[in-house]
């Protein structure tokens, strides 16, 4: 099938979601010749106008959530509902970020709905590197609220005794090098020189993988010295903890867990989902900070994980849309050559053994990563 419309639904999140598509992106797609419908309202919040959008293009129109949602191709960038899912014609394309491999549930309803899904995190290339991705924003915006936390302590982080803050990083990853260098900058490079100049102690990072993680003696060890846990780790088996919630309890009192993984509570798919810290919650782009104190801290934790030790948590299912406009200004660029392909190609005619943009689009269709993961049976 010929893609000749695509539709911009509102994602109707939190209210602290403001990422929307940026006019010039919409413009690129319009140049392409195909009919651009927004919903009404897009991007009203950050303060963009239909005339922002439009510029007099005569293929870019509005219409309800209804008509964007009816295209030929849905573009959104985090999934919508569940429950929405039926407003999409059987056949269209969306294109989203549906993280196949934790969501099992929604991959069902995805096949028996018959949409044609293509996840935009399951865009890989040839040696598996995302190619739709910012996982800069997510180690650096986590990082920069950790700080934040640990300076309302420490008032220009300066650490008693004059010792470097240390920060221990789970995972050395596509996200654990960006929280790397972003742990030794203090989250902020406007901060990090301020703190040169105060003559400041600095931070250091220690990095572990899956050959310390798995030993309570070496993490008790680590975990006793570190003013900052980060887990940006990507499991292999997501029904584990790499942190049990016991062991939060060998952290100092006045620690800050910085969870950039953000994996889901999922206890009834099979096998369950669990998150890397065990007992943490779940924030999102209104509310990311979470005092041990805090009412809200069972809100997103099933009853049957435990939640006994705590300490200052920093979590964010969205962390690059802490800086909105600077990550859709982002993932447009990355998206604008898959776009010129996958409108040439169709979805149908994307192979496996085409070109670059093609072969890393047909590897997140969820056909595609069925047949990579051996579910097709």
């Amino acid at each position: 099938m010929r893609i000749h419309s695509v539709g911009f639904p509102r994602m109707r999140k939190e209210a602290g979601e403001r990422r929307v598509f940026l006019p010039e992106f919409i413009q690129f797609l319009a140049d392409m010749g195909l009919k651009v419908v927004l919903e009404d309202g897009y991007g009203s919040r950050s303060g963009f106008t239909f005339d922002d959008y439009q510029q007099g293009h005569i293929n870019v129109v509005r219409g309800s959530r209804e008509e964007a949602f009816q295209q030929d191709l849905v573009i959104v960038l985090r999934s919508p509902k569940e429950e929405e899912f039926s407003l999409l014609r059987r056949g269209s394309i969306l294109l989203s970020m549906l993280h196949y491999p934790t969501r099992p549930n929604r991959v069902k309803l995805l096949r028996d709905l018959g949409i044609r899904a293509i996840s935009m995190d399951s865009i890989v290339d040839d040696n598996n590197e995302r190619l739709v991705e910012n996982m800069r924003a997510v180690a650096w915006n986590g990082l920069e609220v950790a700080f934040d936390e640990l300076e309302k302590r420490w008032p220009g982080l300066k650490k008693p005794g004059d010792q470097p803050i240390a920060v221990l990083i789970l995972g050395a990853g596509a996200v654990g090098k960006h929280a790397v260098e972003a742990a030794t900058k203090l989250g902020n490079v406007e901060r990090n020189e301020e703190h040169i100049r105060a003559g400041g102690p600095g931070a250091v990072a220690w990095v572990v993988g899956r050959n310390i993680t798995h030993k309570p003696e070496q993490m008790r060890y680590l975990m006793g010295m570190v003013d900052m846990l980060v887990d940006a780790t990507q499991r292999r088996d997501t029904s584990r903890p790499v942190i049990p919630n016991a062991w939060i309890g060998w952290l100092p009192e006045h620690a800050v867990v910085v969870d950039l993984a953000v994996d889901p509570y999922l206890p009834q798919a099979n096998p369950p989902v669990v998150r890397g810290i065990e007992g943490i919650p779940q924030g999102n782009l209104d509310k990311y900070v979470f005092y041990p104190e805090d009412p809200d801290w069972s809100l997103t934790i099933p009853e049957d994980i435990s939640t006994e030790h705590r300490r200052v948590t920093v979590t964010c299912y969205s962390w690059p849309g802490i800086h909105p406009e600077a990550c859709m200004r982002h993932y447009a660029k990355q998206l604008q050559p898959l776009l010129e392909v996958l409108v040439e190609k169709g979805y149908e005619g994307l192979s496996p053994h085409g070109g670059y943009f093609e072969r890393a689009l047909y590897r997140a269709t969820l056909d595609g990563w069925l047949q990579a993961a051996g579910d097709m049976a």
